[in-house]
């Protein structure tokens, strides 16, 4: 089979497919809330945890900015943006073919709905995100699962786009949908 048979060959029945990767993000994300609450009781108020003397911390913080605590207190702007987000996420969700060639895409999608969702989830609620790990030996920000999520997964679409798929590989956002 050609690469481009193998690109357009659906594989994996829609249904099945939209449950695996909806589940995928329910999981994720409950991950995170899950981190997250067991930070906000364990941490809070507290001095923190050395897991790792001089090199990883576990640290309560409350983060009304985006990445790095830039732009506080603009939670409106973050939820509009994250809703944006998700409506990009859900249009070429429901565009790409599902099957096998697809799935590294696939699966990275979900892994950044997961990250989005996650610290919307924590604006919504509190007005805030929370945040609790610390790598000091860099002195780096403080960050948290849903980070990890959005970091990881927007490494992996970089490396995905860059090195495994071809430009024609991704006509299927532009291209009319068959009804066949």
């Amino acid at each position: 089979m050609t690469q481009k048979q193998e690109r357009n060959t659906s594989t994996f029945p829609g249904a099945l497919c939209g449950f695996w990767w909806c589940l995928s993000i329910i999981l994720l994300t409950v991950l995170d809330q899950w981190t997250k609450h067991l930070a906000e009781i364990h941490l809070k108020g507290n001095q923190g945890i050395s897991l790792i003397p001089g090199v990883l911390e576990l640290s309560y913080l409350e983060n009304r900015g985006m990445a790095f605590g830039m732009f506080q207190g603009r939670q409106v702007l973050f939820l509009i943006l994250c809703m944006a987000f998700f409506a990009v996420l859900l249009y070429l969700y429901a565009r790409i073919p599902k099957n096998k060639y697809y799935l590294p895409l696939l699966i990275t999608g979900a892994v950044l709905a997961s990250g989005a969702l996650g610290n919307f989830i924590d604006r919504l609620l509190y007005g805030y995100v929370i945040d609790f790990i610390y790598v000091s030996l860099i002195d780096f920000p403080v960050f948290n699962v849903a980070d990890i999520f959005v970091v990881c997964g927007g490494i992996a679409f970089v490396i995905l786009a860059g090195f495994c798929y071809r430009d024609e590989d991704f006509d299927f956002i532009k291209r009319k949908r068959d009804n066949s």
